[in-house]
């Protein structure tokens, strides 16, 4: 049976700050106080660096089987509604939720090593973001795609046409799955890495990434916005707002949006 390398890691720092810490290292998914990593190399990497900027904080490496940490941490997620959309996973389908009625869009996601099941702060920022652009008809990339939900919920919207593009052969795997799942056609999906390959440009880039990817990143997901484009950025905390936005210094902010200590904004180029 595979397993999983992980941390258990006994804090006092609020949980939210330690994965905003912890994502620059790979991270692949947290069940409640185990944070599982892709490689051990990640685990590794993550449980020194914890050590420098927490030296308050316990972690312990593990090595989890699959099946030990999958079945639970998913049993317990329920559907998710954020405004029109609802997003839920095969075993908490709502009555009448695939045929719902006018206006609401509904989203079937099966959970996974990815994040973007609907439940993180950030992913919800964006669903609500996206709800208050005009897709119709527009171009989409999902940058850093995870489950796809973000691509699914754009093509829901009216997109036209939508490309999500991911580093991890695993999570576009599960993308592709729940595209099936919702019998999407006209969302590509790529293994891509946002830094170096050819993208092209788009109506409208989603970057629910870090605060530390969207700064590094800053000229790249510029790029693939159109002139007059948007841009919905989130993944970074209160603190790191003003240094995100000021990595785009060729874009109007347009609106901003929070949710406990995650930002989003929504940029137009």
């Amino acid at each position: 049976m595979r397993t999983w390398p992980a941390l258990d890691i006994q804090r006092p720092d609020p949980d939210d700050l330690i994965q905003a810490f912890l994502i620059d290292f790979n991270l692949a998914a947290v069940d409640d106080s185990r944070f599982y990593f892709h490689t051990p190399a990640d685990r590794d990497r993550a449980a020194a660096a914890l050590r420098g900027s927490f030296p308050n904080i316990e972690a312990r490496p593990v090595d989890v089987p699959d099946e030990d940490w999958a079945a639970r941490s998913q049993a317990s997620l329920r559907a998710v509604r954020v405004g029109n959309l609802i997003v839920a996973p095969p075993w908490d389908v709502p009555t009448g939720i695939r045929d719902p009625g006018p206006g609401i869009r509904p989203i079937i996601i099966q959970p996974s090593m990815g994040f973007g099941t609907g439940h993180h702060a950030t992913t919800r920022l964006c669903l609500a973001a996206l709800q208050q652009i005009e897709l119709q008809g527009r171009t989409v990339i999902d940058v850093g795609t995870g489950s796809g939900v973000l691509a699914i919920a754009a093509r829901r919207l009216g997109a036209s046409a939508v490309l999500g593009i991911d580093d991890d052969a695993d999570a576009i795997a599960a993308a592709e799955d729940n595209l099936a799942l919702n019998h999407e056609s006209r969302i590509a999906l790529e293994v891509a890495d946002l830094r170096a390959s050819a993208i092209g440009q788009f109506d409208v880039v989603v970057a629910n990434l870090t605060g530390g990817l969207l700064m590094a990143t800053a000229p790249r997901l510029q790029s693939f916005a159109l002139p007059g484009g948007r841009l919905v950025l989130s993944g970074f905390l209160e603190e790191e707002e003003h240094d995100v936005l000021a990595a785009f210094p060729d874009c109007l902010s347009e609106s901003r949006a929070q949710d406990d200590e995650w930002r989003c904004a929504v940029l137009r180029r």
